[in-house]
């Protein structure tokens, strides 16, 4: 049997330890830690939640990785991207590539009795829609002709649409007497929270613009193509790049590098967690070491005690170590329980709201990343134990036979 252990445990259990001076210390100390390793679980949800929801709608809306061309063109035409056997052979040889979506971007102006709007088209076929979409359709359906439009919800309040109302879209052209107008059916209307897409975008069918814009199958503005991993992104970007033929007129980029000011942004609320994170820890270790300090005091008499009976140093420390270790425990369950009760009240019922127009979502987004939070445990588990290493030592200092006298 472990010595040191069994008597911990007697300390801790033992009857005549309910009434002592140290007892609301005690209960103070796992409640401190409790609450830190609560708000620590929550800093690091929130964070993991924040930024998957971000990075999922920028994906969504603009794929991993994009290959365009870079080619001159005046401002009414494009220089369309052709999708060549050796193009589609490159990009299917990387591994690393879950899937691509052939893309067309134009500009059209939406012409209703009332008013008018410009906006940006993005014609994807209906695969594309079902997948990316689904999930941010607030009323209708994901187009599903080739004169259906999907609008965004800002679009809609601005030009007063509704659900199949028809509207006119009018496509400059580099001969300025002559302008294209098609009619639209609104069949849905969407909404992500992120201004930068939701106050411009529509989608249409990718066959409609390439008819308007007089191109061909295989042409296109850009490739958007997924990948496995969204953290090496950037690698695969330089790779496939690198990979590609006639690599000197496409350009490839990653998410990353096309909205870097939002990913930049995201970088700052790992800096702020980090410091929550820091604070937590210190105060959980400030109130443990004294936690400590004040048993090892009240024990004074019976580390003497201890010691007259040839116990050694080490294990009088191991005994208190053992102690502290248990009041630790019981504020990391603590905390945790009650981390994972507000979390889970917060992703059932979504009761702390946002502003959309700053935080890009409209309730605090939860993650439930269960290696994060055992690393983050077990982290502040080894933390507190090597910083109660220290103040043991004062149990060396201490005389067997002024002990046993202190009162």
């Amino acid at each position: 049997m472990n010595v040191e252990y069994f008597i911990s445990k007697r300390i801790v259990t033992a009857k005549e330890n309910k009434n002592v001076f140290s007892r609301p210390i005690i209960r103070l100390t796992i409640s401190a830690i409790a609450l830190s390793v609560a708000v620590m679980l929550i800093s690091l949800s929130v964070l993991d939640g924040f930024q998957s929801e971000i990075s999922e709608k920028i994906v969504s809306l603009g794929s991993h990785i994009q290959i365009s061309s870079v080619q001159k063109s005046d401002s009414y035409t494009q220089t369309p991207l052709r999708i060549t056997d050796s193009l589609t052979k490159t990009i299917h040889n990387n591994t690393e590539i879950i899937s691509s979506e052939k893309v067309i971007h134009d500009f059209g102006l939406v012409k209703t009795k009332d008013d008018f709007l410009g906006i940006n088209l993005k014609g994807v076929s209906s695969s594309y829609t079902n997948m990316m979409m689904k999930s941010y359709i607030k009323e209708g359906v994901i187009a599903s002709s080739d004169s259906s439009i999907l609008v965004s919800e800002n679009i809609a309040n601005k030009l007063k649409l509704s659900v199949s109302d028809k509207i006119n879209v009018y496509f400059p052209s580099k001969n300025k007497d002559k302008i294209k107008v098609r009619p639209f059916w609104v069949s849905g209307i969407f909404s992500t929270s992120m201004s930068e897409f939701d106050e411009t975008l529509a989608f249409v069918n990718l066959e409609k613009l390439q008819k308007i814009k007089g191109w061909k199958i295989d042409e296109v503005s850009v490739l958007e193509i997924k990948v496995n991993n969204f953290e090496s992104v950037n690698k695969t970007s330089e790779e496939l790049a690198i990979s590609l033929p006639d690599f000197y007129n496409k350009r490839v980029s990653s998410i990353k590098e096309l909205y870097p000011q939002i990913f930049d942004w995201l970088k700052l609320q790992d800096m702020n967690v980090l410091i929550i994170i820091i604070l937590m820890l210190v105060v959980s270790v400030v109130n443990i070491v004294s936690s400590l300090l004040i048993l090892i005091l009240e024990k004074t008499k019976f580390i003497g005690i201890l010691k007259s009976f040839g116990t050694t140093n080490w294990s009088i420390r191991m005994v208190f170590l053992y102690n502290s270790m248990y009041l630790v425990t019981k504020g990391l369950l603590w905390g945790n329980a009650i981390a994972f009760s507000l979390l889970f009240i917060q992703y059932k019922f979504q009761i702390i709201k946002l502003d959309e127009a700053t935080y890009y979502m409209s309730t605090i987004p939860v993650s439930f990343n269960f290696n994060d939070f055992i690393f983050l445990n077990i982290s502040t588990l080894l933390v507190c134990l090597l910083m109660m290493i220290l103040p043991t030592i004062v149990i060396t200092k201490i005389s067997a036979v002024k002990a046993i006298r202190f009162q």
